[in-house]
């Protein structure tokens, strides 16, 4: 099954505050790369030797070490794209998770510090082991993603989402994504 980038030029136009189509559009391309790779690791894992694998080199190797960077890379865009188009329809229950963990302000506040800390992802996430909502830090696609959890806000914090419009001012384009969190579709994540 070959995967399909998807459209989010409804995201252009001025539909967000603080992010232009010239940023939206190098990001779009970035993420379309990321799905042309993922098909095409997955096209020559369906052909590729794997019984000689190891840890040094090898071709089949080299292909499962980066499948998650793209498989990753794919969907987590599709997450931070998808959770974009500020409004502020938040459902009972997730009210109540962030009320829980000190209110939304709190978690906001927790998000963006999570993202100062490097290129890379900050997440929220919904652990299924505690019931409760937490932040991480994810640097690179594959790295650092915890497992058992839900995410339910995804944060793109690679220069590449913000440095056309933004340059280094990480905090500034940060201030930017808050102002546009499309809390409904937090909500959405947090009711499935």
């Amino acid at each position: 099954m070959a995967y399909t980038a998807k459209n989010y030029d409804h995201l252009k136009g001025g539909a967000l505050k603080g992010l232009g189509d010239s940023q939206l559009d190098q990001h779009f391309g970035l993420y379309k790369g990321y799905i042309t790779k993922l098909n095409e690791i997955e096209e020559k894992l369906a052909t590729a030797d794997n019984t000689k694998a190891n840890y040094s080199f090898n071709e089949y190797s080299e292909l499962k070490r980066r499948e998650a960077v793209a498989f990753n890379g794919s969907f987590l865009h599709e997450l931070y794209f998808e959770n974009l188009g500020a409004d502020s329809e938040i459902s009972a229950g997730l009210k109540a998770a962030l009320d829980a963990a000190g209110g939304k302000d709190k978690v906001v506040a927790d998000l963006k510090a999570a993202a100062l800390c490097g290129p890379g992802w900050a997440v929220l996430t919904r652990n299924r082991r505690d019931g409760k909502l937490h932040t991480y830090f994810i640097a690179e696609h594959h790295l650092g993603l915890p497992i058992e959890q839900d995410l339910l806000l995804v944060l793109d914090s690679w220069e590449h989402a913000f440095m056309v419009d933004y340059g280094t001012a990480r905090a500034k384009y940060l201030e930017a994504f808050v102002e546009n969190i499309k809390w409904s579709e937090v909500s959405k994540r947090f009711g499935k």
